[in-house]
């Protein structure tokens, strides 16, 4: 929340003179373009910011590398690459020749040969047009969850709701397996053409799958939710030996370009997981030490932090945290909140307002019954006067009859921090250091900057195992405390 994927699929053909093979010139739609062109703000503001200064150039530059290898008509004009300002690992393009990638993606990474791939494979979504069985999935509403469905038609319409079928749209980003497997190989493919050593293709697929088992051990204990945007493809092993088997058949594996060291200068400093302006999640709580904002999620809760919301998942409902200034009553608040969810086109009865003090905070709240066609559901408001001129409000869907049920800890738990409680958040950023003669695997994750997991966190982040030894003069990343950006 904000101040005011790759996850790249198993037929077994391996294919080897194929890799070096040009495609056929093609020009992308006018009409594909012209939306991409529209939506890009857009993209940007809602998945968090585009990333700016030398390392955004930089990561355009080895797209536009990769991009001229891939068939497009004037590709130096028709591809753009964005690096996003995000706390989770994915990229992504749309057919108009845009490619976005992540900062969190982007820490996985160990050079610029697994950072081409991953460019080189959203790339080839738009060059080999596989958007067109994306948009015949949406069309069957593959999409949701039947929360999601019921959100989706509550909240459509509104600054809430254009948020919601943002992140609904975007999981149709999800293409089919052998189209993954496309993408892979004619990533390879352009990786090759421009140079670079395929083995960036495995080596980032072997993060990800890294990650995706360290994450799985983590999970419960940092309450964190993947966002629906970033839910776009299982990670598969199979796709990395795949993508293995196919560099070792282009008889390129181990040459080409890796660019290591210069990656790794333009990665140094850069954030990782949460940027304190958007908010930071730890374990149960969220807090904005910019907003001053705290609060807890009932035990077995998943936040999920957006640029506009904060959402909260569980088995018994969903919520979303949001606001900001309101010149009014907060039960002309929460009126409007519930008009705007609406529409007038939801049959609902609705609750008296009442009022309350939470936490030494002014507060108002409501229950809307709301019939949606999936049956009924309870949506539930809960505003807070933050001050004369700013209210902050809780969203909750439960099941009928539950109103605010599973939620009232969440909105009990609503406060103001002090000027050095925010003080204290700090954000996390990569720290490249040279081993010295008497560092040691063990010695080097003790300085990560996290309460748990920090040797399993430093051994996927490096590619390393517990046993292996490190070199004097080797590079390696950490995750330590930084500074927050001015």
């Amino acid at each position: 929340m904000r101040k005011g994927v790759l996850y790249l699929a198993a037929g077994v053909a391996v294919i080897s003179p194929a890799l070096l093979v040009a495609q056929p010139a093609r020009y992308l739609d006018p009409r594909d373009v012209a939306q991409a062109q529209q939506e890009h703000a857009a993209f940007i503001q809602d998945l968090g910011g585009a990333e700016t200064g030398p390392r955004a150039l930089y990561v355009e530059s080895v797209g536009r590398r990769i991009g001229a290898q891939a068939g497009i008509v004037n590709a130096g004009q028709a591809l753009h690459y964005t690096t996003l300002n995000s706390p989770v690992e994915n990229a992504f393009s749309v057919p108009g020749g845009y490619v976005y990638i992540t900062r969190q993606l982007m820490t996985l990474m160990d050079d610029e040969a697994q950072l081409a791939f991953a460019l080189g494979h959203e790339t080839a979504h738009i060059a080999a047009n596989h958007a067109h069985i994306r948009e015949q999935y949406a069309e069957r509403g593959g999409i949701f969850g039947v929360f999601g469905q019921i959100f989706g038609s509550i909240f459509g319409g509104t600054p809430l709701g254009t948020y919601i079928a943002q992140q609904s749209a975007l999981r149709t980003l999800s293409f089919s397996r052998d189209q993954e497997y496309q993408a892979d190989t004619l990533g390879l493919q352009y990786l090759i053409r421009a140079g670079y050593d395929p083995e960036g293709g495995p080596g980032i697929l072997a993060a990800l799958s890294r990650n995706s088992a360290l994450q799985a051990r983590v999970l419960g204990r940092t309450n964190r939710q993947t966002p629906e945007w970033a839910s776009t493809h299982p990670l598969s092993e199979n796709r990395m030996q795949r993508a293995l088997q196919e560099a070792r058949a282009s008889g390129r594996l181990g040459t080409g370009i890796r660019n290591r060291d210069t990656f790794l200068s333009e990665l140094d400093g850069i954030y990782v997981d949460d940027d304190p302006a958007q908010g930071v999640i730890d374990g149960p709580v969220f807090t904005h030490p910019d907003l001053r904002i705290q609060f807890q999620v009932p035990p077995g809760y998943l936040i999920s932090n957006g640029t506009r919301a904060v959402t909260i998942s569980g088995s018994a409902g969903k919520a979303q945290f949001s606001g900001g200034r309101f010149n009014g009553t907060l039960e002309n608040h929460i009126f409007q909140v519930i008009q705007s969810l609406t529409g007038g086109q939801v049959p609902m009865s609705t609750e008296p307002i009442q009022r309350t003090t939470i936490n030494g905070m002014a507060s108002a709240f409501t229950t809307v019954h709301a019939d949606t066609g999936s049956g009924v559901v309870d949506v539930s408001v809960v505003s807070y006067q933050w001050d004369p001129q700013t209210v902050y409000y809780f969203v909750t869907l439960t099941a009928g009859g539950s109103r605010l049920g599973p939620f009232i800890s969440l909105v009990n738990s609503l406060r103001k921090i002090s000027p050095a409680e925010a003080a204290t958040i700090r954000p996390r950023v990569i720290d490249v250091v040279t081993v010295g003669p008497s560092d040691t695997v063990q010695s080097l994750a003790s300085r990560m900057a996290y309460r748990d997991f920090k040797l399993d966190r430093f051994l996927s982040l490096n590619g390393l195992t517990a046993s292996s030894r490190l070199a004097p003069g080797q590079k390696v990343k950490l995750v330590v405390y930084g500074s927050r950006r001015s």
